[in-house]
Protein backbone atom coordinates (compact mmCIF):
# COMPACT_ATOMS: atom_id res chain seq x y z
CA UNK A 1 0.00 0.00 0.00
CA UNK A 2 1.38 3.40 -1.01
CA UNK A 3 0.98 6.04 1.71
CA UNK A 4 0.73 9.68 0.67
CA UNK A 5 3.51 11.76 2.23
CA UNK A 6 2.41 15.30 1.30
CA UNK A 7 -0.39 16.53 3.55
CA UNK A 8 -3.60 18.29 2.50
CA UNK A 9 -5.06 21.40 4.14
CA UNK A 10 -8.73 21.94 3.25
CA UNK A 11 -10.64 25.11 4.12
CA UNK A 12 -14.10 24.56 5.59
CA UNK A 13 -16.94 26.90 4.65
CA UNK A 14 -20.55 26.96 3.45
CA UNK A 15 -19.96 24.06 1.03
CA UNK A 16 -18.33 21.90 3.69
CA UNK A 17 -20.11 22.52 6.96
CA UNK A 18 -22.52 19.62 7.25
CA UNK A 19 -21.41 16.37 8.90
CA UNK A 20 -21.72 14.29 5.73
CA UNK A 21 -19.35 16.48 3.70
CA UNK A 22 -16.82 16.89 6.52
CA UNK A 23 -16.77 13.11 6.98
CA UNK A 24 -16.21 12.62 3.24
CA UNK A 25 -13.38 15.19 3.30
CA UNK A 26 -11.68 13.29 6.12
CA UNK A 27 -12.04 9.97 4.29
CA UNK A 28 -10.80 11.56 1.03
CA UNK A 29 -7.59 12.66 2.73
CA UNK A 30 -7.98 15.99 4.57
CA UNK A 31 -5.13 16.15 7.10
CA UNK A 32 -5.68 19.72 8.33
CA UNK A 33 -8.99 21.58 8.52
CA UNK A 34 -8.56 25.33 7.98
CA UNK A 35 -11.09 27.64 9.60
CA UNK A 36 -10.89 31.05 7.92
CA UNK A 37 -11.68 33.80 10.43
CA UNK A 38 -12.25 36.25 7.55
CA UNK A 39 -15.65 34.61 7.07
CA UNK A 40 -18.35 33.22 9.33
CA UNK A 41 -19.31 33.74 12.96
CA UNK A 42 -17.67 32.29 16.05
CA UNK A 43 -20.43 29.71 16.45
CA UNK A 44 -19.87 28.53 12.85
CA UNK A 45 -16.23 27.83 13.69
CA UNK A 46 -17.15 26.14 16.96
CA UNK A 47 -19.47 23.73 15.18
CA UNK A 48 -17.01 22.93 12.38
CA UNK A 49 -14.22 22.28 14.88
CA UNK A 50 -16.52 20.01 16.90
CA UNK A 51 -17.47 18.02 13.82
CA UNK A 52 -13.85 17.62 12.68
CA UNK A 53 -12.81 16.29 16.08
CA UNK A 54 -15.80 13.98 16.41
CA UNK A 55 -15.66 12.54 12.88
CA UNK A 56 -11.89 12.14 12.70
CA UNK A 57 -11.99 10.21 16.00
CA UNK A 58 -14.77 8.02 14.60
CA UNK A 59 -12.47 6.92 11.76
CA UNK A 60 -9.26 6.75 13.79
CA UNK A 61 -7.78 9.68 11.87
CA UNK A 62 -5.74 12.54 13.27
CA UNK A 63 -6.80 15.84 11.69
CA UNK A 64 -5.27 19.11 12.85
CA UNK A 65 -7.29 22.32 12.98
CA UNK A 66 -5.80 25.63 11.85
CA UNK A 67 -7.39 28.99 12.61
CA UNK A 68 -6.45 31.57 9.99
CA UNK A 69 -6.55 35.17 11.27
CA UNK A 70 -8.04 37.78 8.96
CA UNK A 71 -5.35 40.43 9.47
CA UNK A 72 -5.72 44.07 8.44
CA UNK A 73 -8.44 44.78 5.89
CA UNK A 74 -6.94 47.17 3.34
CA UNK A 75 -9.91 47.60 1.06
CA UNK A 76 -11.96 50.07 -0.89
CA UNK A 77 -15.44 50.86 0.44
CA UNK A 78 -18.64 50.40 -1.57
CA UNK A 79 -20.21 51.70 -4.76
CA UNK A 80 -23.63 53.27 -5.04
CA UNK A 81 -24.57 50.73 -7.75
CA UNK A 82 -22.56 47.82 -6.31
CA UNK A 83 -19.84 47.98 -8.96
CA UNK A 84 -18.30 50.17 -11.67
CA UNK A 85 -16.20 49.58 -14.77
CA UNK A 86 -12.97 51.56 -15.02
CA UNK A 87 -11.23 52.34 -18.33
CA UNK A 88 -7.49 52.68 -18.92
CA UNK A 89 -6.44 56.32 -18.90
CA UNK A 90 -9.28 57.67 -16.78
CA UNK A 91 -8.72 59.44 -13.42
CA UNK A 92 -9.87 57.67 -10.26
CA UNK A 93 -9.66 58.83 -6.63
CA UNK A 94 -9.38 56.83 -3.40
CA UNK A 95 -10.63 58.95 -0.50
CA UNK A 96 -10.82 58.39 3.23
CA UNK A 97 -13.39 61.20 3.62
CA UNK A 98 -15.81 60.10 0.86
CA UNK A 99 -19.08 58.52 2.15
CA UNK A 100 -18.48 54.75 2.31
CA UNK A 101 -21.66 53.81 0.40
CA UNK A 102 -21.38 56.47 -2.32
CA UNK A 103 -18.59 55.32 -4.64
CA UNK A 104 -18.87 55.84 -8.39
CA UNK A 105 -16.65 55.58 -11.47
CA UNK A 106 -14.59 58.63 -10.42
CA UNK A 107 -14.15 58.17 -6.65
CA UNK A 108 -14.54 55.55 -3.91
CA UNK A 109 -14.03 55.55 -0.16
CA UNK A 110 -11.32 53.48 1.58
CA UNK A 111 -11.47 51.80 4.98
CA UNK A 112 -7.72 52.22 5.57
CA UNK A 113 -7.05 55.93 6.23
CA UNK A 114 -3.25 55.48 6.41
CA UNK A 115 -3.14 54.73 2.67
CA UNK A 116 -2.54 58.44 2.09
CA UNK A 117 0.65 58.26 4.19
CA UNK A 118 1.81 55.02 2.54
CA UNK A 119 1.61 56.30 -1.05
CA UNK A 120 3.61 58.72 -3.17
CA UNK A 121 3.36 59.80 -6.83
CA UNK A 122 4.53 57.06 -9.20
CA UNK A 123 3.43 54.18 -6.96
CA UNK A 124 1.34 51.38 -8.46
CA UNK A 125 -1.78 50.30 -6.57
CA UNK A 126 -3.37 46.96 -7.41
CA UNK A 127 -7.03 46.37 -6.68
CA UNK A 128 -8.92 43.06 -6.62
CA UNK A 129 -5.78 40.87 -6.69
CA UNK A 130 -4.26 42.94 -9.49
CA UNK A 131 -7.21 42.85 -11.88
CA UNK A 132 -7.33 46.68 -11.79
CA UNK A 133 -4.10 48.72 -11.67
CA UNK A 134 -3.77 52.40 -10.76
CA UNK A 135 -0.75 54.74 -10.87
CA UNK A 136 -0.62 57.42 -8.17
CA UNK A 137 -0.53 60.97 -9.57
CA UNK A 138 -0.88 63.01 -6.39
CA UNK A 139 -1.56 62.56 -2.69
CA UNK A 140 -3.59 64.97 -0.56
CA UNK A 141 -4.48 64.92 3.14
CA UNK A 142 -7.57 62.75 2.61
CA UNK A 143 -7.23 61.41 -0.93
CA UNK A 144 -5.00 59.53 -3.36
CA UNK A 145 -5.49 60.68 -6.97
CA UNK A 146 -4.62 58.09 -9.61
CA UNK A 147 -4.83 57.20 -13.27
CA UNK A 148 -6.15 53.79 -14.32
CA UNK A 149 -3.54 51.82 -16.30
CA UNK A 150 -5.35 48.47 -16.35
CA UNK A 151 -9.14 48.81 -16.34
CA UNK A 152 -12.02 46.46 -15.78
CA UNK A 153 -14.95 45.84 -13.46
CA UNK A 154 -14.49 46.77 -9.79
CA UNK A 155 -17.01 45.88 -7.07
CA UNK A 156 -17.47 46.56 -3.37
CA UNK A 157 -14.83 45.93 -0.69
CA UNK A 158 -12.03 44.75 -2.98
CA UNK A 159 -8.51 44.62 -1.57
CA UNK A 160 -5.73 47.14 -2.19
CA UNK A 161 -2.04 46.24 -2.56
CA UNK A 162 0.95 48.44 -3.31
CA UNK A 163 3.42 47.06 -5.82
CA UNK A 164 6.63 46.32 -3.94
CA UNK A 165 4.93 46.40 -0.53
CA UNK A 166 5.08 49.28 1.92
CA UNK A 167 1.57 49.20 3.39
CA UNK A 168 2.11 50.02 7.07
CA UNK A 169 -1.00 48.40 8.61
CA UNK A 170 -0.21 46.42 11.80
CA UNK A 171 -0.36 42.66 11.32
CA UNK A 172 -2.73 42.00 14.24
CA UNK A 173 -6.07 43.79 14.53
CA UNK A 174 -8.55 43.92 17.43
CA UNK A 175 -10.62 41.26 15.63
CA UNK A 176 -7.54 39.03 15.37
CA UNK A 177 -6.95 39.33 19.11
CA UNK A 178 -10.50 38.16 19.79
CA UNK A 179 -10.12 35.32 17.28
CA UNK A 180 -6.94 34.19 19.05
CA UNK A 181 -9.06 33.73 22.19
CA UNK A 182 -11.53 31.67 20.14
CA UNK A 183 -8.66 29.55 18.78
CA UNK A 184 -7.54 28.90 22.36
CA UNK A 185 -11.08 27.99 23.43
CA UNK A 186 -11.32 25.47 20.58
CA UNK A 187 -7.83 24.06 21.28
CA UNK A 188 -6.74 24.70 17.71
CA UNK A 189 -3.44 23.14 16.72
CA UNK A 190 -2.21 25.97 14.48
CA UNK A 191 -2.88 29.71 14.27
CA UNK A 192 -1.99 31.43 10.98
CA UNK A 193 -0.96 35.10 11.09
CA UNK A 194 -1.84 37.19 8.03
CA UNK A 195 0.44 39.85 6.51
CA UNK A 196 3.43 39.72 8.90
CA UNK A 197 6.23 41.97 7.71
CA UNK A 198 8.79 41.29 10.41
CA UNK A 199 9.65 38.62 12.97
CA UNK A 200 8.30 40.91 15.69
CA UNK A 201 4.78 40.48 14.25
CA UNK A 202 5.04 36.72 14.83
CA UNK A 203 6.50 37.18 18.31
CA UNK A 204 3.56 39.40 19.25
CA UNK A 205 1.11 36.78 17.95
CA UNK A 206 2.87 34.02 19.90
CA UNK A 207 2.68 36.08 23.10
CA UNK A 208 -1.07 36.60 22.64
CA UNK A 209 -1.63 32.91 21.83
CA UNK A 210 0.24 31.83 24.96
CA UNK A 211 -1.55 34.41 27.13
CA UNK A 212 -4.85 32.96 25.88
CA UNK A 213 -3.75 29.58 27.23
CA UNK A 214 -3.15 27.99 23.83
CA UNK A 215 -0.28 25.72 22.77
CA UNK A 216 -1.01 26.26 19.06
CA UNK A 217 1.94 26.46 16.69
CA UNK A 218 2.24 29.74 14.79
CA UNK A 219 2.06 29.79 10.98
CA UNK A 220 3.46 32.91 9.29
CA UNK A 221 1.65 33.65 6.03
CA UNK A 222 4.27 35.01 3.64
CA UNK A 223 2.30 37.51 1.57
CA UNK A 224 4.09 40.86 1.89
CA UNK A 225 6.87 42.00 -0.43
CA UNK A 226 8.88 43.11 2.62
CA UNK A 227 8.90 39.52 3.92
CA UNK A 228 10.76 38.27 0.83
CA UNK A 229 12.85 41.37 0.11
CA UNK A 230 16.00 39.32 0.76
CA UNK A 231 17.07 36.12 2.51
CA UNK A 232 17.71 37.94 5.76
CA UNK A 233 14.15 39.32 5.93
CA UNK A 234 12.65 35.93 5.02
CA UNK A 235 14.75 33.98 7.51
CA UNK A 236 13.94 36.44 10.30
CA UNK A 237 10.24 35.56 9.97
CA UNK A 238 10.80 31.81 9.45
CA UNK A 239 13.04 31.46 12.51
CA UNK A 240 10.44 32.81 14.96
CA UNK A 241 7.57 30.81 13.39
CA UNK A 242 6.69 27.13 13.64
CA UNK A 243 5.49 26.99 10.04
CA UNK A 244 5.14 29.27 7.04
CA UNK A 245 2.52 29.48 4.33
CA UNK A 246 3.35 30.54 0.78
CA UNK A 247 0.24 32.72 0.47
CA UNK A 248 0.43 33.34 -3.24
CA UNK A 249 -2.57 35.67 -3.67
CA UNK A 250 -1.37 38.88 -2.05
CA UNK A 251 2.29 37.90 -2.43
CA UNK A 252 1.89 37.48 -6.18
CA UNK A 253 0.21 40.87 -6.44
CA UNK A 254 2.94 42.65 -4.47
CA UNK A 255 6.02 41.02 -6.07
CA UNK A 256 4.53 40.41 -9.52
CA UNK A 257 3.44 37.03 -10.88
CA UNK A 258 6.66 36.61 -12.91
CA UNK A 259 8.72 36.33 -9.71
CA UNK A 260 6.26 34.26 -7.71
CA UNK A 261 7.36 30.73 -8.63
CA UNK A 262 11.02 31.42 -7.87
CA UNK A 263 10.11 32.99 -4.54
CA UNK A 264 7.86 30.03 -3.70
CA UNK A 265 10.76 27.65 -4.23
CA UNK A 266 13.04 29.82 -2.07
CA UNK A 267 10.52 29.94 0.79
CA UNK A 268 10.09 26.14 0.74
CA UNK A 269 13.86 25.57 0.72
CA UNK A 270 14.55 28.05 3.53
CA UNK A 271 11.74 26.70 5.71
CA UNK A 272 13.02 23.14 5.42
CA UNK A 273 16.64 24.15 6.08
CA UNK A 274 15.50 26.00 9.21
CA UNK A 275 13.48 22.95 10.40
CA UNK A 276 10.07 24.56 9.92
CA UNK A 277 6.88 23.34 8.26
CA UNK A 278 5.77 24.87 4.97
CA UNK A 279 2.34 25.04 3.30
CA UNK A 280 1.85 26.00 -0.36
CA UNK A 281 -1.48 27.76 -0.86
CA UNK A 282 -3.84 29.79 -3.06
CA UNK A 283 -5.66 28.79 -6.25
CA UNK A 284 -3.98 25.39 -6.43
CA UNK A 285 -7.10 23.84 -8.01
CA UNK A 286 -9.19 26.98 -8.50
CA UNK A 287 -11.09 25.64 -11.52
CA UNK A 288 -12.57 22.94 -9.26
CA UNK A 289 -14.78 25.57 -7.65
CA UNK A 290 -17.03 24.95 -10.65
CA UNK A 291 -15.54 21.87 -12.35
CA UNK A 292 -15.23 18.27 -11.10
CA UNK A 293 -11.75 17.94 -12.69
CA UNK A 294 -8.61 20.08 -12.33
CA UNK A 295 -6.79 21.57 -15.32
CA UNK A 296 -3.43 20.23 -16.46
CA UNK A 297 -1.83 23.47 -15.25
CA UNK A 298 -3.29 22.97 -11.78
CA UNK A 299 -2.06 19.38 -11.67
CA UNK A 300 1.40 20.68 -12.59
CA UNK A 301 1.22 23.37 -9.92
CA UNK A 302 0.40 20.91 -7.13
CA UNK A 303 2.98 18.39 -8.38
CA UNK A 304 5.65 21.10 -8.58
CA UNK A 305 5.10 22.00 -4.91
CA UNK A 306 5.27 18.30 -3.98
CA UNK A 307 8.55 17.88 -5.87
CA UNK A 308 9.94 20.94 -4.03
CA UNK A 309 9.08 19.05 -0.84
CA UNK A 310 6.40 21.24 0.64
CA UNK A 311 4.84 19.72 3.76
CA UNK A 312 1.30 20.49 2.69
CA UNK A 313 -0.76 21.81 -0.21
CA UNK A 314 -3.89 23.80 0.50
CA UNK A 315 -7.40 24.18 -0.88
CA UNK A 316 -9.27 27.44 -0.25
CA UNK A 317 -12.48 28.26 -2.14
CA UNK A 318 -12.33 24.81 -3.78
CA UNK A 319 -13.36 23.13 -0.52
CA UNK A 320 -14.96 26.07 1.30
CA UNK A 321 -17.47 27.36 -1.24
CA UNK A 322 -17.02 25.34 -4.43
CA UNK A 323 -19.36 22.82 -5.99
CA UNK A 324 -16.95 19.88 -5.65
CA UNK A 325 -15.19 20.02 -2.25
CA UNK A 326 -14.72 16.25 -1.84
CA UNK A 327 -13.60 15.78 -5.45
CA UNK A 328 -11.03 18.57 -4.95
CA UNK A 329 -9.45 16.76 -1.98
CA UNK A 330 -9.54 13.46 -3.89
CA UNK A 331 -7.87 15.04 -6.93
CA UNK A 332 -5.20 16.71 -4.81
CA UNK A 333 -4.44 13.43 -3.03
CA UNK A 334 -4.12 11.65 -6.38
CA UNK A 335 -1.71 14.28 -7.76
CA UNK A 336 0.42 14.22 -4.61
CA UNK A 337 0.73 10.44 -4.79
CA UNK A 338 1.65 10.61 -8.46
CA UNK A 339 4.37 13.22 -7.93
CA UNK A 340 5.78 11.26 -5.00
CA UNK A 341 6.57 8.35 -7.33
CA UNK A 342 9.44 10.39 -8.79
CA UNK A 343 12.83 9.17 -7.50
CA UNK A 344 13.94 12.74 -6.68
CA UNK A 345 11.43 12.84 -3.81
CA UNK A 346 13.45 10.24 -1.90
CA UNK A 347 16.99 11.51 -2.57
CA UNK A 348 18.45 14.00 -0.12
CA UNK A 349 21.54 16.12 0.23
CA UNK A 350 19.88 18.09 3.03
CA UNK A 351 22.41 19.71 5.38
CA UNK A 352 25.29 17.46 4.34
CA UNK A 353 28.49 19.14 5.46
CA UNK A 354 26.71 21.19 8.14
CA UNK A 355 27.07 20.92 11.90
CA UNK A 356 24.01 20.27 14.09
CA UNK A 357 23.00 22.27 17.13
CA UNK A 358 21.08 19.84 19.36
CA UNK A 359 21.30 16.25 20.49
CA UNK A 360 17.77 15.37 19.33
CA UNK A 361 18.45 17.04 15.97
CA UNK A 362 21.61 14.95 15.55
CA UNK A 363 19.74 11.71 16.37
CA UNK A 364 16.91 12.65 13.99
CA UNK A 365 19.20 13.39 11.05
CA UNK A 366 21.41 10.36 11.72
CA UNK A 367 18.29 8.18 11.72
CA UNK A 368 17.22 9.50 8.33
CA UNK A 369 20.69 8.99 6.88
CA UNK A 370 20.62 5.39 8.10
CA UNK A 371 17.10 4.81 6.76
CA UNK A 372 17.99 6.17 3.33
CA UNK A 373 21.16 4.07 3.08
CA UNK A 374 20.03 0.74 4.57
CA UNK A 375 17.52 -0.78 2.10
CA UNK A 376 15.95 -3.12 4.66
CA UNK A 377 14.54 -0.27 6.78
CA UNK A 378 10.76 -0.12 6.29
CA UNK A 379 9.77 2.28 9.08
CA UNK A 380 11.10 4.88 11.51
CA UNK A 381 9.50 5.04 14.95
CA UNK A 382 10.00 8.21 16.98
CA UNK A 383 8.90 8.15 20.62
CA UNK A 384 8.24 11.82 21.26
CA UNK A 385 6.57 14.31 23.59
CA UNK A 386 6.47 17.52 21.53
CA UNK A 387 6.85 16.06 18.02
CA UNK A 388 10.13 17.92 17.48
CA UNK A 389 12.18 14.83 16.57
CA UNK A 390 9.83 13.56 13.82
CA UNK A 391 9.57 17.15 12.56
CA UNK A 392 13.36 17.29 12.09
CA UNK A 393 13.31 13.85 10.49
CA UNK A 394 10.68 14.94 8.00
CA UNK A 395 12.94 17.72 6.66
CA UNK A 396 14.93 14.97 4.89
CA UNK A 397 13.72 13.61 1.55
CA UNK A 398 12.91 9.94 2.07
CA UNK A 399 10.48 7.25 1.06
CA UNK A 400 10.60 5.63 4.52
CA UNK A 401 7.50 6.45 6.63
CA UNK A 402 8.07 8.17 9.98
CA UNK A 403 5.71 7.20 12.82
CA UNK A 404 5.16 9.73 15.58
CA UNK A 405 4.53 7.74 18.77
CA UNK A 406 3.12 10.06 21.42
CA UNK A 407 0.66 10.12 24.30
CA UNK A 408 -0.32 13.79 23.88
CA UNK A 409 -3.49 14.57 21.86
CA UNK A 410 -2.07 17.95 20.79
CA UNK A 411 1.10 16.34 19.40
CA UNK A 412 -0.95 13.57 17.80
CA UNK A 413 -2.97 16.12 15.81
CA UNK A 414 -0.13 18.55 15.15
CA UNK A 415 1.95 15.86 13.44
CA UNK A 416 -0.81 15.53 10.83
CA UNK A 417 0.84 18.49 9.03
CA UNK A 418 4.36 16.97 8.93
CA UNK A 419 5.31 15.57 5.54
CA UNK A 420 5.77 11.78 5.65
CA UNK A 421 4.84 11.56 9.35
CA UNK A 422 1.94 9.50 10.71
CA UNK A 423 0.59 9.48 14.26
CA UNK A 424 0.40 6.41 16.50
CA UNK A 425 -1.03 6.93 20.02
CA UNK A 426 1.49 5.44 22.44
CA UNK A 427 2.32 6.00 26.12
CA UNK A 428 5.80 4.59 26.70
CA UNK A 429 5.75 5.61 30.36
CA UNK A 430 3.11 2.95 31.08
CA UNK A 431 5.19 0.11 29.61
CA UNK A 432 8.08 -1.83 31.16
CA UNK A 433 11.19 -0.10 29.68
CA UNK A 434 12.58 -3.47 28.55
CA UNK A 435 9.43 -4.10 26.48
CA UNK A 436 8.94 -0.66 24.92
CA UNK A 437 10.66 -1.49 21.62
CA UNK A 438 8.70 -4.72 21.14
CA UNK A 439 5.40 -3.00 21.93
CA UNK A 440 6.21 -0.20 19.50
CA UNK A 441 6.96 -2.64 16.67
CA UNK A 442 3.81 -4.66 17.43
CA UNK A 443 1.69 -1.54 16.77
CA UNK A 444 2.88 -1.54 13.15
CA UNK A 445 2.83 -5.30 12.57
CA UNK A 446 -0.80 -5.40 13.80
CA UNK A 447 -1.66 -2.84 11.09
CA UNK A 448 0.13 -4.82 8.38
CA UNK A 449 2.78 -2.11 7.99
CA UNK A 450 5.69 -4.36 8.99
CA UNK A 451 6.45 -8.05 8.53
CA UNK A 452 9.00 -10.52 9.82
CA UNK A 453 12.51 -9.72 8.61
CA UNK A 454 11.93 -5.99 8.12
CA UNK A 455 14.29 -3.52 9.79
CA UNK A 456 13.04 -0.62 11.92
CA UNK A 457 14.80 2.46 13.28
CA UNK A 458 13.54 3.54 16.71
CA UNK A 459 14.47 6.77 18.50
CA UNK A 460 13.69 7.71 22.09
CA UNK A 461 14.96 9.49 25.17
CA UNK A 462 16.06 8.09 28.50
CA UNK A 463 12.96 9.66 30.03
CA UNK A 464 9.52 9.71 28.44
CA UNK A 465 8.30 12.96 29.98
CA UNK A 466 11.00 15.35 28.77
CA UNK A 467 10.43 17.37 25.62
CA UNK A 468 13.61 17.59 23.54
CA UNK A 469 15.12 14.59 25.33
CA UNK A 470 15.63 12.21 22.37
CA UNK A 471 19.17 10.90 22.72
CA UNK A 472 19.12 7.30 21.45
CA UNK A 473 18.66 5.41 18.18
CA UNK A 474 18.29 1.65 17.68
CA UNK A 475 18.15 -0.43 14.50
CA UNK A 476 15.87 -3.41 15.15
CA UNK A 477 14.82 -6.44 13.14
CA UNK A 478 11.18 -7.54 13.21
CA UNK A 479 11.06 -11.05 14.67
Amino acid sequence: MTIRRTKIVATLGPASSNPEVIEQLILAGMDVARLNFSHGEADDHRERARLVRELSAKHGRFVAIMGDLQGPKIRIARFREGSVTLSAGQPFTLSNSHPPEEGDSSIVGIDYPSLVQDCKPGDELLLDDGRVVLVVDAVEEHAVHTTVTVGGPLSNNKGINRRGGGISAPSLTDKDKEDIKLAAELQMDYVAVSFPRYGSDIQQARKLVQEAGSKAWIVAKIERAEAVADDRALDAIIKVSDAVMVARGDLGVEVGDARLVGIQKRIIQHARTLNKLVITATQMMESMVSSPMPTRAEVSDVANAVLDYTDAVMLSAESASGNYPVQAVTAMARVCLGAEQEPTTTRSGHRLGETFNRCDETIALASMYAANHFPGVKAIISLTESGHTPLIMSRIRSGVPIYCYTRHPGTQRRAAMFRGVYTVPFDAAKIDPAAVSDHAIEKLTERGLLKKGDWVILTKGDFYSNSGGTNGMKILKVR
